[in-house]
C-alpha cells in the first residue's frame, strides 16, 4: 500500500508540473503572458495544481486506502487464527459493504471455533465418565475387590455398550450436520414403525411406571422415508419423554395428515420443561436436570428430520408435560 501510494504521488506530481507546463506555453505563444513571466507563471501554476493534485490524493487515500489498510490488517490476524478481528465499516459505500461483510464472517468464525472447542470439551467428559467406570471396575476384578462372576462382567459390558452407542451417536450427528448421511428411503407404514419403537422401550416404561400409548395410524399413507432413521427419530423423543416423566404418566405417539405433511406427535404429562431451556434443548450435549442420557437424542432428531425434509418443534409448559411435533412429506393423494 505504501509502494502504490509514493508512485501515485509521483505521478501526481509530473502530471501536474506537465499540465502547468503546458499551459504557459500556449499562453506564452499566444501573447497573453510576457517572456519575462513566463517562468514565474510556469512555477506558480506548477505549485497551484501540485497542492491541488497532492490534497485530492490524501482525500481519496484517507476515504479508501485506510479502510482497505484496516481490512487487510484485520485479515492478517484472521490468518493467525484470532477471530476476534472487527473493522470499522467506513468509506464509499462499496467499502463499507466490504467492512460489513468481513465483520459478518469473523462473527460466525467466532462462533464455529467456539461451538468447535464445546463440542470438544463436552466429547472428553462425556467419554471420561463410562470409561472412568470400566477402568474402576476392571481394576476392582484384578485387585479382587470385586468377584469375578458373570454379574461383574455384565455390568462392565452395559459400560461398553453405552461407550459405543455414544460413539455411534457422535457419527450419526456429525455426518447429519455435514449432510453426508446416506438415507434409504422406502415405502413405510408408520402405524408399524410407531409399534416397534414403543416395544424396543417397553421395559424401561414399565422399570419407571410410565404408560406408552401409540394412537390409530392405519388409515395413513406409506411414507417415503428411511424407516430406520425415522424409527430413530421416534425412539429417541419417545424415550426422552419416558425418561422426563413419573410414575403413573403417561405417553402417547399419534400421527395425522395434513395437507403435503404427515405430523407426528408425541406427548407426555410430566413435569415440563422451563421456559429458560427450551431454546436450548436441541444442543449438542445440553441436558436438563432430571436427564441422565447423553444429550445427543433431540439434536439427532433434528438433523434426521430435517434431512427428509422436515420440521421438528417443542412446545412446553412445566406442570402440564410436552409436545414434540415433527413433520414428514406425505406422498402425492
Amino acid at each position: 500500500m505504501g509502494k502504490i501510494a509514493l508512485l501515485l504521488a509521483v505521478v501526481l506530481v509530473l502530471s501536474a508540473v506537465g499540465l502547468a507546463t503546458l499551459v504557459s506555453l500556449v499562453l506564452g505563444r499566444a501573447g497573453m503572458i510576457a517572456a519575462g513571466a513566463w517562468t514565474t507563471g510556469l512555477a506558480a501554476a506548477a505549485a497551484v495544481i501540485v497542492a491541488f493534485l497532492v490534497l485530492a490524493f490524501l482525500a481519496m487515500m484517507r476515504r479508501v486506502g485506510l479502510p482497505m489498510g484496516d481490512v487487510a490488517l484485520a485479515a492478517d490476524r484472521v490468518a493467525a487464527g484470532d477471530f476476534s478481528a472487527r473493522v470499522a465499516e467506513r468509506g464509499p459505500p462499496f467499502l463499507r459493504a466490504v467492512g460489513r461483510a468481513f465483520n459478518s464472517m469473523t462473527t460466525r468464525l467466532q462462533e464455529q471455533d467456539r461451538q468447535r472447542r464445546d463440542l470438544m470439551a463436552d466429547v472428553a467428559h462425556e467419554l471420561r465418565t463410562p470409561l472412568a467406570v470400566v477402568q474402576g471396575r476392571i481394576e476392582g476384578l484384578l485387585d479382587g475387590v470385586y468377584p469375578r462372576d458373570d454379574a461383574r462382567l455384565a455390568e462392565v459390558l452395559e459400560e461398553t455398550r453405552l461407550l459405543a452407542r455414544l460413539v455411534e451417536d457422535l457419527g450419526t450427528l456429525a455426518h447429519s450436520e455435514r449432510g453426508t448421511l446416506g438415507l434409504r428411503k422406502e415405502p413405510t407404514d408408520l402405524a408399524v414403525l410407531f409399534g416397534d419403537a414403543v416395544r424396543s422401550l417397553a421395559s424401561e416404561a414399565a422399570a419407571r411406571g410410565v404408560t406408552v400409548q401409540v394412537g390409530d395410524s392405519a388409515d395413513l399413507p406409506l411414507v417415503d422415508v428411511d424407516p430406520l432413521r425415522i424409527r430413530e427419530v421416534v425412539t429417541n423423543v419417545v424415550a426422552n419423554a419416558i425418561r422426563h416423566s413419573d410414575g403413573g404418566a403417561t405417553v402417547s405417539i399419534a400421527a395425522a395428515r395434513r395437507a403435503d405433511r404427515i405430523v407426528v406427535r408425541v406427548r407426555d404429562t410430566g413435569p415440563g420443561i422451563p421456559a429458560d431451556e427450551l431454546p436450548r434443548i436441541f444442543d449438542r450435549f445440553h441436558k436438563g436436570k432430571r436427564s441422565h442420557g447423553s444429550g445427543l437424542g433431540l439434536p439427532i432428531a433434528r438433523n434426521l428430520v430435517a434431512a427428509h425434509g422436515g420440521e421438528i418443534a417443542v412446545e412446553s409448559e412445566v406442570g402440564r408435560g410436552t409436545t414434540v411435533t415433527f413433520t414428514l412429506p406425505a406422498p402425492a393423494p
